[in-house]
């Protein structure tokens, strides 16, 4: 099997005012912010052109359940379908469907603690 995480694909919070907190984060941090949040470029030991995502999301969200956590981690992947049918194998509580987007396909997963986990196989070429 391929690794099986790559890297943090994204870093995503509930915040009272999403557009104050991205303004606030811009102005005092330097965050180029955008309607999503910020995006971080890196290169991957490959030489690739990847991005990772920082984004506020409104507090009544229901994007991050069924958790009820204030918080929701990205990871990048290299093979989501195989990964799931991995997970699912050794236990691990896999919900919804795989997603297939322009930004690549997404999956998700519940942790130990209750945590929803957003797994990323990304299409960085969506972001050039």
């Amino acid at each position: 099997m391929k690794k099986r995480v790559t890297g943090i694909g994204g870093v995503f919070f509930k915040a009272k005012d999403p557009k104050a907190i991205k303004k606030w984060y811009n102005q005092h941090l330097g965050l180029n912010t955008d309607r999503w949040g910020c995006t971080f470029w890196w290169i991957d030991e490959n030489g690739n052109k990847c991005s990772t995502q920082w984004s506020p999301f409104k507090e009544n969200t229901e994007h991050f359940q069924p958790s009820e956590k204030d918080f929701m981690m990205n990871y990048r992947v290299e093979n989501l379908e195989e990964l799931l049918e991995t997970l699912k194998a050794e236990g691990v509580k896999v919900i919804d469907e795989i997603q297939k987007v322009e930004e690549g396909k997404f999956g998700w997963i519940i942790d130990l603690e209750g945590n929803k986990i957003e797994l990323w196989e990304p299409n960085d070429k969506a972001f050039l």
